[in-house]
């Protein structure tokens, strides 16, 4: 049986949830409760590309703010 995540044929999608992080996600199945799909269905490669260039604070959101907090 070959992971979902791994197959290069599958359509996938990209994930976001609260805390402004990505995941990467096999189309056919159901999202997740507390993500929501960025963009359309894409190749694999696609949507890790799509991550790659959005997502480059890997921080959640809550911690962003609670460290711009401390800061100022």
């Amino acid at each position: 049986m070959t992971n979902p995540f791994d197959d290069e044929s599958e359509r996938f999608v990209v994930l976001v949830n609260a805390e402004g992080q990505y995941s990467l996600w096999p189309a056919r199945l159901d999202i997740p409760g507390g993500w929501r799909a960025e963009g359309p269905e894409q190749s694999r490669q696609e949507c890790l590309d799509l991550i790659e260039g959005a997502w480059s604070d890997m921080r959640p959101a809550g911690l962003v703010r609670a460290m711009e907090g401390e800061a100022g």
